[in-house]
């Protein structure tokens, strides 16, 4: 199986929820040689639920996946810390939507959760958690405590940071990350335009059905990561066209109104 652990389904946070450039997301993602995503849109995007209200009216849900006609995409969610920093949760479908509602109170800037607060929070649901973006100038996680990271299951090789970081020395500075804590690592691409998939994906030694299959997978490192070797090209080409993109649907907007 191959799969992003990191990817959004919206062109950004304030934009609605598009049915028709969801189904667009799903069928580029198979071409660029994918087999299932883990949907984690942003806890406080716009319209959370619209995602999932679409998928439950349009799409068959089974054993821990929507089967999006062959392609599997796992529920899941970021969300912010108080500390600063993003945190991957992905889950069943019912816990992930629990998740988002326990935390409607903390969407605001300041008013974000605790990185404490929201682990004992994952402790009462089967979730996989993965902290994003470690090295991220404006959202890292390294700042947090040794104790504290240790509550996940894996870190964020992502796709942004290798490209405006450089592809070697962030993997280099992740990896050593990541082994000095004794946590697993994984790819997500953390797109929200289509060109980016592929840049980075992890290849599972088994088919996975759900969440529990997913973090066995992970923790007993039954997996290996492919950067690929168009990564520049296709995060600065995704990059680009997500600017345009969001600046045609504000004219659109405003054209409307």
């Amino acid at each position: 199986m191959k799969i992003d652990f990191h990817s959004h389904v919206k062109i950004s946070k304030k934009s609605e929820f598009m049915p028709e450039y969801f189904q667009e997301m799903m069928k580029e993602a198979k071409l660029a040689g994918l087999t299932a995503l883990c949907m984690t849109e942003h806890f406080n995007t716009r319209r959370f639920f619209d995602i999932y209200n679409y998928l439950d009216s349009n799409h068959l849900y089974e054993n821990g996946y929507y089967n999006i006609d062959g392609f599997k995409l796992f529920p899941g969610i970021e969300v912010d810390v108080k500390e600063v920093g993003h945190i991957l949760l992905v889950g069943d479908r019912e816990d992930i939507r629990s998740i988002r509602t326990l935390l409607e109170p903390h969407t605001k800037e300041e008013k974000f959760v605790p990185f404490d607060q929201l682990m004992d929070l994952a402790d009462s649901y089967n979730v996989l958690r993965i902290g994003a973006h470690a090295f991220r100038e404006s959202t890292p996680l390294y700042h947090l405590q040794e104790a504290q990271l240790l509550r996940l299951d894996a870190l964020d090789l992502n796709g942004k940071d290798l490209y405006s970081q450089g592809v070697e020395a962030y993997e280099e500075k992740l990896v050593a990350f990541a082994q000095k804590l004794g946590l697993p690592y994984v790819g997500g691409s953390d797109t929200h335009q289509f060109l980016q998939y592929g840049c980075i994906l992890n290849e599972l030694e088994q088919e996975c059905e759900n969440v529990q299959d997913l973090k066995a997978c992970i923790l007993s490192r039954n997996y290996h990561v492919t950067i690929s070797k168009d990564l520049p090209l296709k995060v600065k080409g995704a990059t680009i066209t997500k600017k345009w993109m969001k600046k045609a649907l504000k004219v659109e907007k405003q054209i409307i109104i």
